[in-house]
Formats: structure tokens, C-alpha cells, sequence
């Protein structure tokens, strides 16, 4: 079939052409941010799972939704190794400027660079990569003490008057929140609830792995009143199927149930691995419907590619130990295991294997579902880990 209208899009982040199974996320979302528009209390959205679930595409997707409904939109995402001031202030000064039209709108935004001119005086003594230069002068005895926590909660009261001035809504949107610092998620957590008490319309919509919901709590214990919490998975099987089915028969291209049940099965039905499986389904099927053939061969070719690519760069990122410490995971099989279990597999202790476990937790390879439990953050990695290594015990 002509690769020229393969619909299918696998990536990092990349819409989907049909996203499925999600709308009532989404409906969720607009009504969270439309009340607030009409001073009515209001929860931000947390949502975390495991990676290819399609959490970025949501949270993107949720944002586009309030854009086009006139809200104003802060997008971030938080990576490895950055403090939470050096990814914030960059995005509040672009869409201070993106936003500042009208001659009402330009005194009040430019209050506020004053504002975030303090703020980064302040933080830059603290954190090395805060790099935002602010060519305003620095609007005195807000957001300056140099206490994150006291700054940010200042910083967003006065983001939160000027929306409310200018009858609108700042929904701030921030990918992979699990990197940011216990410290640092605590100072956010406390600035939204204080906007919230305020009855102030900022709030934040954000998406992290699963060990994220484990980290608001710890930060502040009253985050979990503060968010709504919700977990991302696999889709059911029906809107798995129709992510396959109606992108396809746009196309005119159509799979016989054989074969769209062998996808899902091998997919377990997992928002980019649907989408890894349809675009090889649509280059090895020489014509529709795909057949049961052609999906059987999808998987091989897929695997292969998921293998040199999706589950190599995170593997590679791993250290000879922590190798070692999934290989025995994987051998125990899909799902959480006791940490107790994968130490019996490798002959050594649980205290002695502890540091590595938390490394993989650190780099976002794993997380721990409930006490001394851990599992793959990667969907169907155990099956890489025993195609691409044997088991080694030291």
C-alpha cells in the first residue's frame, strides 16, 4: 500500500489520527477549566502511567482545547536534572508577551515581567540554571525574599489577579512531573492551593510516570484534595480497535477481524504500540484487508523495530547493575514483584541491591506501585530485557 497515506503515527508525543478512548478525559479538562472562568471552585488534573499510554498527547491535546477556547495556556515540560524555576520562568515570560495586547493588557502584563524580574533575581542565587534575562526593572518586595516556597505562592497570586482582571483563565500544563524535586513540588503544590483559596483562576494540569502520585503526597500531604487524580493504562479493547479501524478506513483500507484481534492482543492494546503495529501493518500488507498474514508479520517487523529503538535507548541509559537488576525483573514475569523476589533471583540481598533499585526509579525505569513493590515503567520491556540479555548472577 502507498506509504504516502500510511495514517499512522508512532512518536514521542505525537498525536494520534484518531485519538480514541480519551474523550471523556478531555470533557473533564474544559469543564475543570470552564469553571473556573465562571469563579466556581475547581480542581487541577494530575495524570500518571506507565510510559506510551499516551499522556503527552492528552495533556497536549487538553491544552489546544483551552486555547481554542481563549484561555491563556502555560506548556513545559520538566526534564531530568533541571529545577523547576529554570523551565517555569522562561514559559511565564513567553506567554506574558504572547499575551500582552491591548493597552490595558500591556500595563498589567508588564507589572507582572516586574514581577517575574524579582522572582528570577531571587532564584538565580539558589539555582545555577535559571539562565531568563528579564530587561525590566524588578518590581520591589514581591516574589524576592529567595524562599521558593513564598515566592512562587507571590508570583502566582499576582499571575492569578491579572487573569481574573482580565476575565480569563491561566491553565499551566507540565509534562514528565515526576523529575521535579520533593522541595520543589511542595513549593508549587502550596502556590496552588494558596491561588485556590484565593478563589484565583490559575491552575495546573500535569502528567507524570506512576510514581508521581506517590511524590505530591509525600511533598504535601493535602495534595491529594487539591488534584484530581487520575490514572492512565491501556485502551479498552473497543477503542483500541477503532484507533486501528477508522484511521485505516479513511484510507479505504480495511482489517479483517483476525487480524485487528492479533494486533490488540499483541499490543495489549497500548496507545503507541497500536500505533507501532499500524504503521508496519500498512507497509507489509500488500493490499486490503490486512490479513491475518500480514498482522502475524507486523509483529516480527514491529518487535524488531521497538527493539533497536523504543526499548534500546532506554536500555542503554542503564548501568551494567541496573542491567543486571531488570534482566532478574523480567524474569519473574510482567507486572510489580516484590523487590525481596527479584533479590532471590540474583542470589543477593534486598538491602544490598537497594541503591540500584532506587537509581531505576530515579531514571524513570521503574517505579514501586506500593511498598518494597517494583515494575517496569515501560509496557512489555520484560520482553526485550530476555531478548536481549541472559540472566547473570554475580
Amino acid at each position: 500500500m502507498d506509504p504516502r497515506t500510511n495514517p499512522f503515527a508512532p512518536g514521542a508525543g505525537t498525536p494520534p489520527p484518531e485519538l480514541a478512548g480519551r474523550e471523556h478525559l478531555l470533557e473533564k479538562a474544559s469543564i475543570a477549566v470552564d469553571r473556573l472562568a465562571g469563579k466556581l471552585n475547581s480542581r487541577g488534573m494530575v495524570f500518571y502511567g506507565l510510559r506510551g499510554v499516551g499522556k503527552t498527547v492528552l495533556l497536549q491535546q487538553m491544552r489546544l482545547n483551552a486555547s481554542a477556547d481563549g484561555y491563556v495556556t502555560v506548556p513545559m515540560e520538566a526534564p531530568e536534572n533541571r529545577s523547576l524555576p529554570s523551565i517555569l520562568l522562561p514559559a511565564l515570560r513567553a506567554t506574558v508577551i504572547k499575551n500582552s495586547t491591548g493597552a490595558a493588557a500591556k500595563a498589567k502584563f508588564r507589572d507582572l515581567l516586574g514581577v517575574l524580574a524579582s522572582f528570577a533575581n531571587a532564584v538565580k542565587a539558589k539555582y545555577d540554571d535559571v539562565e531568563v534575562v528579564l530587561d525590566v526593572a524588578p518590581t520591589a518586595g514581591i516574589a524576592d525574599s529567595g524562599d521558593l516556597e513564598s515566592d512562587l505562592c507571590s508570583l502566582f497570586s499576582e499571575l492569578g489577579r491579572i487573569a481574573a482582571d482580565q476575565a480569563t483563565v491561566v491553565a499551566i500544563y507540565i509534562d514528565e512531573l515526576q523529575y521535579v524535586s520533593e522541595l520543589e513540588l511542595a513549593a508549587l503544590i502550596s502556590a496552588l492551593h494558596q491561588i485556590s483559596q484565593e478563589r484565583l483562576p490559575v491552575t495546573l494540569f500535569a502528567a507524570g510516570l506512576p510514581q508521581l502520585l506517590g511524590q505530591l503526597g509525600k511533598a504535601k500531604s493535602y495534595a491529594e484534595r487539591l488534584f484530581d487524580f487520575q490514572e492512565i493504562g491501556s485502551l479498552e479493547r473497543a477503542a483500541a480497535a477503532d484507533a486501528l479501524t477508522i484511521p485505516a478506513r479513511q484510507q479505504s483500507v480495511e482489517f479483517d477481524s483476525r487480524a485487528l484481534d492479533h494486533i490488540l492482543d499483541e499490543t495489549k492494546c497500548y496507545p503507541y504500540f497500536i500505533q507501532e503495529w499500524g504503521q508496519h501493518a500498512w507497509q507489509i500488507a500488500p493490499t486490503s484487508p490486512i490479513t491475518l498474514v500480514d498482522a502475524q508479520a507486523t509483529t516480527e517487523s514491529a518487535i524488531a523495530h521497538l527493539d533497536s529503538s523504543f526499548f534500546r535507548v532506554r536500555f542503554d541509559r542503564l548501568t551494567p547493575q541496573e542491567k543486571r537488576y531488570m534482566r532478574a525483573m523480567a524474569e519473574l514475569g510482567p507486572g510489580a514483584h516484590r523487590s525481596g523476589d527479584v533479590a532471590e533471583v540474583l542470589s543477593r540481598s534486598v538491602q544490598s541491591l537497594g541503591p540500584c533499585r532506587s537509581s531505576l526509579i530515579r531514571k524513570g525505569m521503574a517505579y514501586s506501585a506500593s511498598h518494597g513493590d517494583i515494575a517496569f515503567t515501560v509496557p512489555l520491556f520484560e520482553g526485550f530485557m530476555k531478548r536481549t540479555m541472559d540472566l547473570v548472577i554475580d
